[in-house]
């Protein structure tokens, strides 16, 4: 995907909290606000989403192996 500059002026205390919480999660200001736009905008999220479900197909029938026989928070043969 090709990238597009943005300059954005900020307060101090808000650059140095982008500056921080950046450093803190070992990302570069540019990836960390990047990654809150994308949040914002819903694209995590649906990403999270979709790679959840792919993972219940793949593993449905070992769930449903596991806690098919689950009922009211207890499984068969257990109290």
């Amino acid at each position: 995907m090709a990238k597009t500059q943005l300059n954005v002026r900020v307060d101090e205390g808000t650059a140095r909290a982008a500056r921080e919480r950046a450093l803190a999660r070992g990302m570069s200001v540019n990836r960390y606000i990047e990654e809150l736009v994308r949040q914002d905008t819903g694209e995590v999220g649906h990403t999270f989403v979709e790679a959840a479900a792919d993972f219940m197909k793949q593993y449905e029938s070992v769930f449903a192996e596991e806690f098919g026989a689950e009922r009211e928070g207890t499984r068969e043969g257990r109290l």
